[in-house]
Formats: C-alpha cells, structure tokens, sequence
C-alpha cells in the first residue's frame, strides 16, 4: 500500500507546538492594509491556536489521524 500524502499547503500552513497543539497564522494580513487601523494590524500578527471545531480536518490533512 503506498504512503500517505501530506497536504501541502496545510503543512506551509500549520505547525505544531512542543505539547501538540496546532498553530496558525490570521488571515487578513497581506494587502489592503491602510484602511485598517493599527490596532487591527498588531493583533493580527501574532500566530494563535487551531481552533476545536477545525483541529479534526487540519489534523487529517497532516497526518496525524
């Protein structure tokens, strides 16, 4: 049976966290920023947590079900 593959925008996307949690980066971020304030740009560059309800489908896409 031939390996699985991993997807590969999912593993450009995600990475894990030393207790096996999965983190992200916030969308929103690349163009169209000067009409959004600075408030909103600074929070949207720090990386968070997969959330529950996608950690399922994110972990099938890495290979980690």
């Amino acid at each position: 049976m031939p390996k699985m593959k991993t997807n590969s925008s999912a593993k450009k996307r995600f990475t894990l966290t030393g207790t096996g949690k999965i983190k992200r980066k916030h969308a929103f971020k690349s163009h169209i920023l000067t009409k959004k304030t600075k408030k909103q740009k600074r929070n949207l560059t720090y990386s968070t947590l997969v959330h529950p309800a996608d950690l399922n489908n994110v972990k099938l896409m890495l290979n980690m079900k």
